[in-house]
């Protein structure tokens, strides 16, 4: 069967003025781009005596097609939509001091022209954007559980911004699964439905010790008309590596243990050409198996889950624009190549991704510095990892070489591949004291 397919909608930025290489950019998929004079945005503005009123990092464009949206960094002399200026900040304000004013973002539409410095680009548009759904206020993703036929729910296990995870039991074997359930942020067709659930069950092929297992990936019917998606998994009844990490109670052992069994687990996604996307310390999920939680860590393994959900929700478009919104992804551990080129995302980004949740499990902290109220994005884009030992002394030399290597980001990053990263974890020793 044939579906109809998102990659339909395109958006197009046409240089009206300016100096750029390129006439036009065509964006036929999910994607964000970053615009300024540094040698890693594309479009990339001139970085001469043209036009020296553009920030190295000056704005990013979000792009889900048909939608876009624009969003200022703060930048010295502003960004401008058909002639309105947004995000300026004030003469003699530093990007920092500007922060807590906040960036904001505007929807683009079809023929609007966006100006930065002397350059100018129209935005052309082509495809109906979705209709977003508006929840009744009295919205509960516990209402959708319960509506799922076979399941019998118990309790709730972590909310976020597009549904929640309760603890579930198989009403013919008992079975305890967790069922996650998640709301579109947009309404679809049957079709794209149809192409979601295929981008899911993708994930279905990767059995391994150290990947959480997809049991059954479906839909049910929420409140209205409204459709959501659940997904049924097995259950791992030691919490997640972020539930460890906010309790101060993680064997600095056990953390290097559990980052060393996640990077086997997406090993073996990478070589089946499947990337994570979205790693944080919430989806490194514990287990004791089948066996009673004693209350010691070192009876926990670690598991990867939700392999394929956000490249998923992107790229089928059922997520609107929120990789910049509120709801955006956690660029507090994402790789700055994975901001600068989104749309091909490498294996190598999702090494970053874990070597940041491993530096959190060591320090509380993540590997950049997030001032209240600054700008996530420009961070990402600006700033490098602290060197480990500048946060937690006590780490032995040995192993914070090995992060540092892994967080380093130019010209590339430090480790290639999960199974590098892991090799250079288990030869520094510490899994042996």
């Amino acid at each position: 069967m044939t579906y109809p397919t998102i990659a339909a909608a395109r958006v197009t930025l046409t240089v009206v003025s300016g100096k750029l290489d390129e006439r036009r950019y065509v964006f036929s998929e999910r994607t964000t781009c970053i615009l300024g004079r540094s040698r890693d945005c594309d479009p990339r503005l001139p970085d001469d005596s043209h036009d020296t009123t553009v920030s190295r990092h000056h704005c990013l464009i979000d792009i889900n097609p048909p939608h876009a949206r624009i969003r200022d960094f703060g930048s010295r002399n502003g960004t401008f939509v058909n002639g309105e200026k947004i995000g300026q900040r004030k003469p003699g304000q530093t990007p920092e001091e500007a922060a807590p004013i906040g960036h904001p973002e505007r929807d683009l539409s079809d023929g609007d022209e966006i100006r930065i410095g002397k350059t100018v680009l129209r935005v052309s548009i082509t495809g109906t954007p979705m209709p977003t759904l508006t929840p009744p206020p009295d919205e509960d993703p516990r209402q959708t559980a319960d509506k799922v036929a076979g399941y019998e729910v118990i309790r709730e296990l972590g909310r976020g911004g597009t549904g929640a995870v309760y603890l579930a039991r198989r009403t013919d074997s008992r079975e305890l699964v967790a069922l996650k359930v998640m709301l579109p942020k947009v309404a679809a067709s049957e079709a794209v439905h149809e192409r979601f659930l295929r981008e899911i069950r993708i994930t279905e092929r990767l059995r391994h010790p150290n990947i959480l297992s997809l049991f059954e990936a479906s839909r049910t019917q929420a409140s209205g008309a409204q459709v959501a998606f659940y997904f049924t998994s097995e259950y791992c009844n030691g919490g997640s590596l972020e539930n460890l990490i906010r309790s101060n109670q993680l064997p600095r052992r056990e953390a290097v243990r559990f980052i060393a069994e996640a990077l086997d687990g997406l090993a073996h996604a990478h070589r089946q050409s499947v990337v994570h996307r979205d790693l944080s310390p919430d989806n490194i999920l514990l287990t004791t198996g089948d066996r009673e939680i004693t209350g010691n860590v070192g009876d926990l393994s670690a598991k990867v889950s939700d392999f394929g959900l956000a490249k998923a929700f992107d790229e089928i478009g059922l997520s609107g624009l929120t990789r910049t919104g509120s709801t955006a992804g956690k660029p507090r551990y994402m790789a700055r190549q994975q901001a600068v080129d989104f749309k091909d995302m490498t294996p190598a980004a999702d090494v970053w991704s874990v070597a940041a949740c491993l530096y959190a499990a060591l320090t509380g902290t993540t590997p950049r510095t997030f001032p209240l109220g600054q700008d996530p994005w420009r961070v990402v884009m600006e700033e490098e990892a602290v060197p480990i030992r500048e946060r937690e002394p006590s780490i032995p030399p040995q192993l914070a070489n090995v992060i540092d290597t892994a967080l380093r980001e130019r010209p590339m990053i430090g480790f290639q591949s999960a199974q590098d990263f892991r090799g250079a974890l288990l030869e520094s020793g510490i899994l042996d004291s």
